[in-house]
Parts: structure tokens; C-alpha cells; sequence
């Protein structure tokens, strides 16, 4: 790869990578970081989390702890109330979670009333439902927390444990540490500091579903080769093949970006390239056709650049 010229781009419009990952066919073919960064430095990964989340629905399907995508919301929550005249939460399913096409009962994203509340499934549980229209697409991150009910609730154990289980102890990714905010400035210094590590979770001790997730860019390139592999690592299925296809797949859409379970979906060419792609930048890329994996890790920066544009200029065309 053209060092020089790679270096010159994230220098010039992509000043806040972190670290950067490329592997092709299983194998390393550059790794480089940035502003003081080292290889073991996590970041907080923002919405890349949501693709993580998938996974792990996927395995708890696989367990048989959930039997369906379709199964509707509030089967996992037996015990909570619905509020008088509201009818539409009662029909919305896990798909509709997965797939952003469920509504909610705000127009902005009420992140400081779900965050600083006690219990933050409830607290996106009130807000789920409303007199929007189910199957319209409808990006929300705090409507994501709900998915942590659903694992733990399902499951019986914390999201923290199964996750280490089933996910990160076989990828050999060290488990992250919950974290918690005792006030506003503690949040907004996670998200802003340089070096981060753990998992953020609410003050009942479940972890965020939307965000909060923190790892190096190397365990981001683990979870895009567990991936790329079809949910295999080392020889044993960690997650069915079936769902990685089809979770990676296009079921709803937002303008003209495709997406799947918690997955963007970027096969605009038949290659069935799929990303998880966070605020600031933060990008696992995984195409199947050529058999890379991309991991970036990016510091918050207000309206950062996506990345998409520079794997496509940069990277890409040095690997095929």
C-alpha cells in the first residue's frame, strides 16, 4: 500500500483516526495509528455497538433463547404496563428493532431524559410506540437499549456475561469493564477522552445496546473477520451462518442507504459489503467478493467525516 499517500488523506480529512486495520483473507496487510494512539489503546466505538448487539441476538436465536425475529416486543417484558389508548407497541417485533422500523414517541431523541433516568430499557420502552406508522424507517439509539431487555430477559443473564461467553472470550477480546456516570460530566468526558475503556451500563448494571462499547481497532477487525468467516472462528460456529446473511441483508431503508439487522448494507455492486459504522467514523468493513476486513477507529469530532469514501479511494483500490 501507498503509505504516503494514505497518510497524507486521513492527515488532510480524516484527522481524528485513531487506528487503522486491514486485513485480506484472514491475514494482516497494514496496521498503522495515529495521534499517539497505540495497538492495545481501546476507543469508544458509538454506533458500532448496534452491529455487536446483532451479533449477539443472533446467538441467543441460535441458543433458542429467542425463537423468532417476529416475535413481538413486549413478550419479553411480561410484566410491564401498557399505557391507556396506546396500541401500537403491542404489534411491534424484534424485527422492527432490528431493522429501525418501529416508532417512537418523540421527534428528537430524548437522550439526557433516557440517560439520566434509573433504568434505561424502561425509560426507551416508554418512549417505544406512539401514532407513528410500524415498517417506516426511523433511526433511534436509545430505542436500541430496549434490545439489552430483550437479551437479558430472554437469556436470564446479564448482556454483559453472555456477551463475554459467547462472544468476546472465544474472539480472545478482552471483556470489557462496565462504566458508569455519576453526572453529566463524566458522560460527555468518556465520549470526548482520548483513551477509553469498558462498556458503559445504566445504574441497574445492563449495558448500553446503542453505543458505549469501547475496543481496539484490532478487536474491531476480529468481529469483521468473524464476519467475513460466516460466524465461524478457529473452526467453531459462534454465530449461524444464516444470520450473518441475514442480518448483512437490505430490509429497510433510509434515503437511498440500505440496511439490514442493526448491519448497513453496502453491496451496491454485488461484492456484499456490509459495515457497522459509528459516529466520528468509527467503520468495521467487511467484502465478502474480496475477502477484506477493515477496522477504523476514530476519536469524537462533531460531523466527521464517514469513511466509507476514503476505503473506497484509498484503501481499497492498493488491496485488490
Amino acid at each position: 500500500m501507498n503509505d504516503a499517500m494514505l497518510l497524507r488523506e486521513i492527515q488532510a480529512e480524516y484527522s481524528n483516526s485513531a487506528g487503522l486495520v486491514v486485513q485480506k483473507s484472514g491475514k494482516l496487510i497494514y496496521e498503522n495509528y495515529f495521534d499517539g494512539h497505540k495497538e492495545t489503546d481501546s476507543i469508544h466505538i458509538f454506533s458500532v455497538t448496534k452491529s455487536i448487539t446483532s451479533i449477539l441476538i443472533g446467538i441467543a436465536i441460535d441458543q433458542g433463547y429467542i425463537k423468532s425475529v417476529d416475535q413481538k416486543v413486549l413478550e419479553f417484558f411480561p410484566s410491564y404496563i401498557i399505557k391507556r389508548r396506546e396500541n401500537t407497541i403491542q404489534n411491534i417485533t424484534l424485527k422492527n428493532l432490528l431493522t429501525m422500523t418501529a416508532p417512537y414517541k418523540y421527534k428528537w431523541e430524548p437522550y439526557t431524559k433516557v440517560y439520566s433516568s434509573e433504568d434505561w430499557i424502561k425509560a426507551a420502552l416508554d418512549l417505544l410506540g406512539g401514532n407513528g406508522t410500524i415498517g417506516d424507517f426511523k433511526y433511534s439509539t436509545v430505542g436500541a437499549q430496549i434490545l439489552t431487555g430483550v437479551l437479558e430477559n430472554a437469556t436470564g443473564e446479564s448482556m454483559l456475561k453472555f456477551s463475554e461467553k459467547n462472544l468476546f472470550t472465544p474472539l480472545a477480546i478482552s471483556v470489557p469493564t462496565p462504566i458508569s456516570f455519576a453526572n453529566k460530566e463524566e458522560h460527555i468526558a468518556f465520549i470526548k477522552n482520548k483513551n477509553v475503556s469498558g462498556w458503559v451500563v445504566d445504574p441497574k448494571g445492563s449495558p448500553t445496546s446503542g453505543w458505549g462499547l469501547t475496543l481496539s481497532p484490532k478487536d474491531m477487525a476480529k468481529i469483521g473477520q468473524l464476519c467475513l468467516n460466516q460466524g465461524n472462528w478457529n473452526g467453531k460456529q459462534l454465530v449461524s451462518a444464516c444470520w450473518m446473511k441475514e442480518s448483512t441483508k437490505e430490509h429497510a431503508r433510509w434515503n437511498d442507504l440500505p440496511y439490514g439487522y442493526l448491519w448497513w448494507s453496502l453491496d451496491t455492486d454485488g461484492s456484499g459489503t456490509f459495515a457497522a459504522l459509528g459516529d466520528s467514523g468509527s467503520t468495521i468493513y467487511v467484502n465478502p467478493k474480496e475477502q477484506v476486513v477493515i477496522a477504523i477507529a476514530c476519536r469524537f469530532k462533531p460531523r466527521a467525516k464517514p469513511r466509507i469514501e476514503l476505503i473506497n479511494k484509498f484503501i481499497l483500490p492498493q488491496i485488490k
